[in-house]
């Protein structure tokens, strides 16, 4: 770690302000600082070159200034979690702290995003987490930052998918925030006013869209299994999702979405 960093006060925004010119750029609108272990150079590929590598060209060149901050810990300054499986549509936290020591349990963070000015900062708590896990919350990130803004083609297409889904009854979805708000939308049926219904309607789209989109990106970058159980959408729906992610988004050369797609000799973790 840098030597003599006093992180013991210093919020998400404040040490994003504090380091910006020692920002190392990864893209021409990616950058990073690392505060956390030494990285070593498979580190850095690890968690910086591959993941961003693997991005599709159409959402790199989407993406806004973003800078990524790898630090210790990330420790909450209110009782609400705000972690990547929580996040929605990128509503910014009441203040997360850099920490060098372990925070207690109730008050860990893993990532957390913010604006600052038209930057967009990612910050990661990297000890005690998984490499896989950091990736997922990397691609959420990334995932919610494109699902705030998406544009008219992509939200109408991708609205017209999850109609055919509810219209099908397909049950599940690809993760926690989307089910719960898919589950809300159909208690809404029932006497719901027209209005109310659209912006739930939108509102599901929307996370589902982001959920999706994160198990795309991470599936472009890494092996990884699809979990099953009683709340994941149904494989010929999810596969239906993916293609449509595909043409709209196609990875980038000697990538591949699906299995059969790869080289005999690719394998990435």
């Amino acid at each position: 770690m840098p030597a003599q960093f006093d992180l013991a006060k210093l919020s998400v925004r404040q040490f994003a302000e504090r380091f910006r010119s020692e920002m190392i750029p990864l893209s021409s609108t990616i950058s990073y600082f690392c505060a956390s272990v030494p990285m070593t150079e498979d580190d850095l590929k690890e968690y910086l070159e591959e993941p961003v590598a693997a991005l599709p060209p159409a959402i790199a060149a989407a993406l806004p200034k973003i800078s990524i901050l790898l630090v210790p810990y990330l420790e909450r300054s209110n009782g609400k979690s705000n972690g990547a499986k929580e996040s929605v549509h990128g509503q910014e936290p009441a203040g997360d702290y850099v920490s060098i020591e372990k925070p207690p349990e109730s008050r860990i963070s893993t990532s957390t995003q913010l604006k600052l000015g038209e930057e967009t900062v990612l910050a990661f708590a990297l000890k005690g987490q998984e490499v896989a896990e950091y990736h997922y919350r990397f691609y959420h990130l990334l995932a919610s930052v494109l699902g705030e803004t998406w544009s008219e083609d992509v939200e109408t297409r991708y609205s017209r998918l999850v109609r055919e889904e509810l219209s099908a009854e397909a049950h599940g979805e690809v993760d926690e925030p989307s089910w719960r708000l898919k589950q809300g939308l159909r208690r809404s049926k029932n006497g719901s006013a027209t209005a109310m219904a659209a912006r739930a309607f939108r509102s599901y789209a929307q996370q589902s869209f982001i959920d999706t989109l994160t198990l795309y990106l991470h599936g472009i970058c890494c092996d990884i299994d699809v979990d099953t159980g009683p709340r994941q959408l149904p494989s010929r729906f999810l596969r239906k999702r993916l293609l449509a992610l595909e043409e709209l988004f196609p990875p980038p050369q000697g990538y591949a979405v699906f299995p059969e797609q790869l080289e005999p000799e690719r394998s990435t973790g």
